[in-house]
């Protein structure tokens, strides 16, 4: 196998910028299947409406109010850094690499063998987790916006057994109307996708202007002694860094734009970009979010925005009736966002099947001739999300850290990849000048920033995966992220094993050469 990430310029830049997509991907080693009808527009939209800041921040504020206090803000900015950072490289290697599933090849051509296949591995079963959390927050959204959704019981409460119920029907009910759109084509779901998320980026402009307009405090209030309720880690460090838990969990899933690179037009050119702007609009609205929320909350000390969050904000600074409004429209972003989940770990599921290197490879990587899109991913992940959903029926904590521990396989994924750019940056490249034309280069920055994204991955994770105890008495559910990425490796470990020849070479699906290169030195 050729050098995966190697300076020189495969043809000349002329000749690559009029070479078509199609055959631009067959260089790569892979032929066209997939209907190539994205635009710029769907392919931002795909990483936004996976970060989906509206669904995360209405989530998860909670958790860095209970923790952080006001100050629990400036955790946003120091997370949005570290995973600008992160976007960077993994935007360079989408322009290189424009090939379906983002993680997964670009983890096999960093590396190669079991390292770069547990990039792809890792990624999947945190998207598949990820799908199951992100429908789940209808439940915190539609009894508030009418009574009628609660289906099941009369508490609507995420941590009582009725709303757990619910949550359940409700979150399955739109895992089945997300397969079904996924089921129709990429043309289908990106219509529907930039429908939702221009509604969402709207949401958010309006919902800003009528928190500001709604102020009863200044911006100072980041700046101000802690307010909100004391934490069991008390408010100093330990608090912040708890906090922090908050903007992580939101920050990520921006490479979705690179998942899709095979169903986008100039993926080389429009990747990148998709790829950067997801993460930077996503990072400057959720923390102008944050900052009008605070500067908006009916009260600080209360308790209730410790416990209910953005939800009592909107309601409480804009009314009963506008504040349903805004709430329909994060009902709307809920649903974009379990769409490009779902969008992104079907593509990945391909993309790692089409190379033989997943179970029931076959049936996993074939394409509809229809529709042109891979039909039974999308039904797995849909299946499979549908069961995880279960889990929250009992035990809705027990929900919350199967979701911390998806967070956490993702940004592990990430980092096999950057650290692999980094190793491969330290021996063979001087900087990516004469890279082929069309391509997002860091240049000479390039060294600098990808340190700084591996030094940032091993933080993070770190910081997401040290145990914390719920209450006075640690339990051994506080190792349970810890417990979860620990056994996902053990299974993945297996499934490598038993998709690969002995050698190490993978399964290959059709005739060499036809569907997919060696990725095998």
């Amino acid at each position: 196998m050729r050098d995966p990430i190697s300076t020189a310029a495969p043809a000349s830049a002329p000749a690559a910028e009029d070479r078509g997509d199609a055959e631009d991907l067959a260089r790569l080693g892979y032929r066209q299947e997939l209907r190539r009808d994205l635009g710029s527009l769907s392919a931002f939209a795909a990483g936004f409406s996976y970060v989906s800041i509206l669904t995360t921040v209405f989530q998860l504020f909670v958790i860095g109010y209970a923790f952080g206090g006001t100050r629990f803000f400036w955790t946003w900015p120091v997370v949005f850094l570290g995973q600008l950072a992160v976007a960077l490289n993994l935007a360079e290697m989408g322009s290189r690499y424009p090939v379906a599933g983002s993680v997964y090849p670009w983890g096999r051509r960093v590396w190669g063998g079991a390292p770069g296949w547990l990039a792809g591995w890792l990624k999947l079963v945190g998207d598949v987790v990820s799908v199951a959390a992100a429908a789940i927050a209808l439940q915190a959204i539609l009894p508030s916006v009418w009574s009628g959704f609660q289906f099941l019981g009369g508490d609507p409460s995420l941590t009582s057994r009725d709303g757990a119920a619910n949550a359940v029907l409700l979150g399955a009910g739109l895992i089945v109307l997300t397969t079904a759109i996924n089921m129709a084509g990429v043309k289908v779901m990106a219509w529907v996708n930039d429908i939702g998320v221009m509604a969402e980026l709207g949401g958010v402009a309006l919902l800003l202007v009528a928190l500001f307009l709604s102020a009863v405090r200044g911006p100072g209030v980041v700046l101000e002694p802690i307010y909100g309720p004391p934490s069991s880690l008390g408010t100093g460090v330990a608090g912040l860094l708890a906090a922090a838990l908050m903007p992580a969990y939101v920050l990520y899933g921006f490479d979705s734009a690179g998942s899709l690179a095979e169903e986008t037009q100039n993926p080389r050119r429009i990747v990148p970009r998709a790829i950067l702007k997801a993460v930077v609009a996503s990072g400057v609205g959720g923390a102008l979010l944050l900052l009008a929320a605070l500067m908006a909350a009916p009260s600080l000390t209360d308790g209730r925005l410790a416990t209910e969050g953005l939800a009592y904000v909107v309601l409480g600074a804009l009314g009963p009736a506008l504040g349903k409004v805004f709430l329909v429209d994060v009902a709307l972003a809920v649903c974009v966002c379990t769409l490009a989940i779902q969008t992104g770990a079907s593509r990945l599921a391909f993309s790692m099947a089409r190379d033989g290197a997943l179970p029931c490879a076959p049936a996993l990587s074939r394409v509809s001739p229809r529709t042109k899109t891979p039909v039974a991913p999308a039904i797995v992940v849909g299946a499979l999300a549908s069961g995880m959903l279960v889990v929250n029926y009992g035990e809705a904590q027990l929900f919350v850290l199967i979701t911390e521990t998806a967070v956490l396989l993702v940004n592990l994924s990430y980092l096999v990849v950057t650290a692999g750019m980094l190793l491969r940056r330290l021996r063979v490249w001087s900087g990516l000048a004469g890279a082929p034309a069309g391509v997002f280069s860091l240049g000479r920055a390039g060294l600098a920033l990808n340190a700084a994204a591996v030094a940032w991955g091993v933080a993070l994770i770190a910081n997401i995966a040290w145990p914390r105890p719920d209450g006075a008495e640690a339990t051994w559910m506080e190792y349970f992220p810890v417990i979860g990425v620990a056994a996902t490796l053990v299974v993945g470990l297996g499934v490598f094993a038993a998709t690969q020849r002995p050698g190490g070479e993978r399964v290959a699906i059709g005739q060499p050469g036809e569907r997919s290169a060696s990725l095998t030195s």
